[in-house]
């Protein structure tokens, strides 16, 4: 059977069937045309009843402009956002890595970012671009800012577009500066290093004690007087009262080479780690004190402390905190056992010496890297050296007395065999300091009128045309000189002062000094036979010199591996 087609009209409501087949059938009996609005409004009516689910549906969504671009993606800024990932994956096509490159059709401006990932295993570079289509002018902007800032560093990432600011190129340029300064830094730091782990020349030829006295008003002194708070009133020359200063700005020249300038900061690098001591008498007392100024200098404040009286009163110890470096001074006036022992007192009238024991003492003095060792002017008390026979542990008090030299001569041998037995030469390096003269015989040097010891002397001895003669017993520098060849294992450098130092009557500290503790009155002054020091010397002064020696003598010796 044919199926007749279902017409339009069918579901449309009856009434509205029959109201518009009415209409048409009126129309054309009355032979009039219906008028086009007629028409019009029985086709909207007809078309609301036909599509109302329709018309409902739009009333209910309102006719914005936002809502139809939700609809309906701008042309426009999808070719911007083409664009600019267009740009990103030549970016970094140019940089020879590879890109992976979304466009997201619904991600919204505040989160549009770029980032260039990490280096991967091989090498190159992944770069993701993440565009939002409402932002591609700010992504793009953004992938030319970091291509001009962060070429020189690409293992970076991009914050979001939103935030980025213009301080990727200042970054680099900051860190390239701290790169660069750093390097100064370290180059300059290794050729300091290197020139202070240098080795000063010194002529094995040269003999640096045979020369004579300089005046030198723009190399001497090394350091002032008042630069340097470690020293103490017994030497401080100028502070308790001396007018002339020509004492300290004299220099030794000797006759064949040059005298090296001392260098502090090239001294204190031999000392790093190591210690520095001075063993002996008020004169290597007086020495050691010329040393701590002469090394302080260099060393900032709080970067140095002096301590005194260690080991129950024996040591004085200045440290180098930056160095771990120390110059030590320790009191044994013989070497050997004496009761003369106490650093503090020690002014007794009858000296005795127990002359084979050195081992108390010594004990102190195992491990230091450097020992100056001196003993001498306590020998000049008595013609005779008073023995112990026995031990002062014992309690024993008889003695005998020998002859100076032969005492002295014993003394140094009980000293040379602990050396040879105790010092490693491979680590020590021993010093044996000559004789520190006195000054008390004015018509020795032709002052024999106005002269009185050595007060108010303001010039070394010059144009000496006979043998000079200030009281010096060479007896005992000769003892020192045959002892100093028995060494068998160790080598000792004996630091020979004696003749040169004869010379300077001027330096000593005479009545610009301290007597038992105090500084002496002007009564005291005005009395120099009685109250003179002719022995001990002013600061800045000769004891510099005598440290210039050593100076010379550690510097100018390889650098050990150790060191």
């Amino acid at each position: 059977m044919q199926q007749r087609r279902k017409s339009v009209f069918g579901s449309a409501p009856y009434a509205m069937k029959q109201a518009a087949l009415g209409a048409g059938v009126a129309a054309r009996k009355n032979g009039t045309p219906l008028s086009m609005a007629a028409v019009v409004f029985f086709l909207f009516v007809f078309a609301t009843f036909l599509y109302n689910e329709d018309i409902k549906s739009i009333a209910d969504f309102p006719f914005s402009s936002g809502a139809l671009r939700a609809k309906s993606p701008d042309l426009h800024l999808l070719q911007e956002a083409e664009a600019a990932a267009h740009q990103a994956v030549s970016t970094l096509a140019r940089r020879g890595e590879q890109a992976v490159v979304r466009v997201l059709d619904d991600a919204p401006a505040a989160t549009a970012t770029a980032t260039l990932l990490r280096p991967a295993a091989n090498g190159s570079i992944t770069g993701v671009l993440l565009v939002a289509k409402t932002n591609a002018a700010a992504v793009a902007s953004a992938i030319a800012r970091e291509e001009e800032g962060q070429e020189k560093d690409r293992d970076v990432t991009l914050p979001s577009v939103m935030g980025l600011g213009g301080g990727g190129a200042e970054e680099a340029k900051r860190r390239e500066d701290e790169e660069a300064a750093e390097r100064a830094s370290t180059a300059k730091a290794a050729a300091a290093t290197a020139a202070l782990r240098s080795v000063v020349s010194v002529p094995e030829t040269c003999d640096l004690y045979r020369g004579s006295w300089v005046y030198d008003e723009v190399n001497a002194p090394v350091y002032k007087e008042t630069q340097c708070e470690f020293l103490t009133e017994q030497v401080t020359c100028m502070r308790n009262g001396r007018r002339d200063d020509s004492y300290q700005k004299w220099r030794w020249q000797p006759t064949d080479c040059d005298l090296p300038r001392f260098d502090a900061r090239l001294l204190l690098e031999r000392l790093r780690n190591k210690r520095l001591m001075f063993v002996g008498d008020s004169l290597n007392r007086n020495q050691w004190e010329s040393m701590v100024c002469l090394v302080q200098s260099v060393i900032p404040k709080g970067h140095k402390t002096l301590t005194k009286f260690v080991n129950n009163g024996s040591s004085n110890i200045f440290y180098a905190h930056d160095y771990n470096a120390t110059v030590e001074f320790y009191w044994a006036p013989f070497l050997v056992e004496s009761n003369s022992d106490n650093p503090k007192v020690h002014s007794v009238p009858n000296r005795v010496i127990q002359w084979h024991s050195i081992a108390k003492h010594a004990k102190n003095w195992v491990g230091v890297d450097y020992l100056v060792f001196n003993t001498y002017i306590w020998w000049l008390n008595e013609l005779s050296m008073k023995v112990l026979k026995g031990s002062f542990d014992e309690g024993a008090t008889e003695y005998e007395e020998v002859d100076r030299p032969v005492a002295y001569s014993e003394v140094l041998k009980t000293w040379a065999k602990w050396v040879d037995r105790n010092i490693d030469p491979n680590r020590t390096t021993v010093f044996f300091m000559g004789m520190s003269p006195n000054h008390i015989t004015p018509e020795a040097w032709g002052n024999q009128q106005g002269g009185i010891k050595c007060a108010m002397e303001t010039q070394p001895i010059s144009n000496r045309s006979a043998t000079l003669d200030v009281g010096t017993d060479w007896r005992l520098y000769a003892g020192a000189q045959d002892v100093l060849q028995t060494f068998r294992r160790v080598p000792v450098h004996f630091v020979d002062i004696t003749a040169l130092s004869e010379l300077r009557k001027d330096a000593h500290t005479s009545v610009h000094t301290l007597r038992q503790g105090k500084l002496l009155t002007p009564e005291q002054q005005a009395d120099p036979r009685t109250y003179a020091d002719c022995i001990h010397w002013c600061l800045p002064g000769l004891p510099d010199t005598w440290n210039e020696f050593l100076y010379a003598r550690i510097v100018s010796r390889p650098w050990t591996t150790q060191a």
